[in-house]
């Protein structure tokens, strides 16, 4: 047998060679620079063509699907916030309850989104999304007929549920529909189908709410609307997307991230950079801004529920902007400064994002053209520092047979954690005092902290 520390003969650098057999191929585990990892599926008769040249066809649907379906997915919380003005009218709530609806579905992706992926390999991923994408907006549109704020609590919770099945599951999904050299482009067309989508699907339900008496149940045609695109989803997803193959999340774990261990998790904070980007992760409070800002627009800012909601696309724009202005910003400083040029860059991104914060929450205005100018500069300020910084040194840093590990820790527990605990009190604070003065306390001042 070869001295693993030698080499394999090839010019590789391999410490940890070997292969791992399964029923359909067989996996060659190299690695490259000394870090150990599993890089490349020689062959592997579940992915046909993974490495050839050969373009991968007939998947345009099953994208088009798969990015409606995570659009209608995203949407479906963005509703509720939206919308809330009319739920509180209507049931005699204030926005602590809005707090607490929105803790409810960021809990509800922490706990449930590793439990529908799991089903997922075990029954099938198509089914499971059909169930959880078409079939379960049965329960959104049950939601509209809740006759108080306690079953609205309770249909909605139960909602939220399979809401937030599909974007792990169409993840997982799509190394076995295209190619290695196709997943970049895959990827990206998906997440760009479901943002453009998602940007017409707000307005078009916010028709419902015209005007500055709109109508009290214009809630409940959201949500039955809302219900139905979600079972239309499913529809499309069950005409279009095929699922090559079963029961895969521990071959895929072995065949691209090597295999995950429970103490992988503690071993992460061992590295001092992801140790401290632990800590200001707590400190990216832009999620309980996104929570409580479509209902600061109607109430402390004079927008109609419609308005708000192109309001709110035009934030979506700007984020669409945003995040391929974040990846070229973050090369240029690259170039000019080194790696400390994304520190550089994350330092002057949230000082700016907290004084955009500043303006559009803290100077007083009134009008539907400024609050959807002011949203757009947010939009346009908030993924630069999480495109062009935070993902690429959390990939610089951490090996690669963790990083998905690194970014369920950092970002679906650590801050999805906090966050939602957040949300939960801070609705108590905006209603006991205002948005406006969360806003300052809770996201301004956290941003600026960040940046020192």
């Amino acid at each position: 047998m070869e001295d693993p520390s030698k080499g394999t003969g090839s010019g590789r650098p391999d410490p940890f060679p070997g292969t791992v057999s399964t029923e359909t191929g067989t996996i060659l585990a190299r690695s490259e620079n000394s870090a150990p990892g599993v890089a490349v599926i020689d062959s592997d008769e579940r992915r046909p063509d993974a490495l050839g040249d050969k373009p991968t066809t007939g998947n345009g649907k099953a994208m088009a699907a798969m990015g409606f379906s995570q659009a209608v997915d995203n949407s479906e919380g963005g509703l509720i916030n939206t919308f809330f003005p009319l739920i509180g009218a209507a049931f005699g709530v204030g926005e602590s309850m809005l707090g607490l609806l929105s803790a409810i579905s960021k809990f509800a992706r922490m706990i449930f989104g590793p439990f529908w992926a799991m089903l997922a390999d075990k029954y099938g991923r198509k089914k499971i999304l059909i169930l959880v994408t078409g079939v379960w907006g049965l329960w959104t549109i049950a939601s509209g007929f809740a006759p108080n704020f306690t079953w609205l609590l309770i249909l909605y919770s139960i909602s939220v549920i399979g809401t937030v099945a599909s974007e792990p599951i169409i993840n997982g999904l799509l190394p076995d529909l295209f190619k290695q050299s196709q997943r970049g482009k895959a990827y990206g067309t998906i997440r760009a189908i479901g943002t453009g989508v998602g940007i017409v699907i707000g307005p078009a339900i916010g028709l419902f709410a015209t005007g500055d008496n709109p109508d009290g149940d214009a809630w409940r045609y959201a949500m039955w609307t809302m219900g139905g695109i979600s079972i239309l989803s499913g529809v499309l997803i069950a005409m279009w997307v095929k699922d090559p193959r079963q029961n895969t999340a521990r071959e895929d774990m072995m065949a691209e991230a090597g295999t995950f261990k429970v103490a992988d998790a503690v071993r992460l904070f061992k590295i001092p950079t992801v140790s401290l980007m632990a800590g200001m992760v707590v400190l990216v409070t832009s999620l309980v801004l996104l929570a409580f800002y479509p209902n600061f627009l109607v109430v402390e800012r004079g927008l109609t529920i419609f308005q708000a909601t192109l309001a709110m696309s035009a934030f979506s724009i700007g984020a669409v902007f945003s995040s391929y202005l974040g990846g070229r910003l973050a090369d240029v400083f690259v170039r000019k400064f080194g790696e400390k040029g994304r520190i550089m860059l994350m330092q002057i991104y949230l000082v700016a994002f907290g004084a955009t914060v500043a303006v559009a929450t803290q100077i007083p205005y009134e009008g539907f053209a400024a609050g959807t100018t002011l949203s757009f500069l947010l939009g346009l300020v908030f993924s630069i520092g999480f495109s062009g910084c935070v993902l690429p040194m959390v990939s610089n840093v951490v090996p690669r047979q963790l990083s998905a590990t690194a970014f369920a820790m950092l970002f679906s527990f650590i801050q999805g954690g906090i966050t939602a605990l957040m949300a939960l009190g801070l609705g108590f604070l905006a209603e006991a005092f205002s948005s406006q003065m969360m806003f300052l306390w809770f996201v301004v001042v956290p941003y600026l902290l960040n940046a020192l």
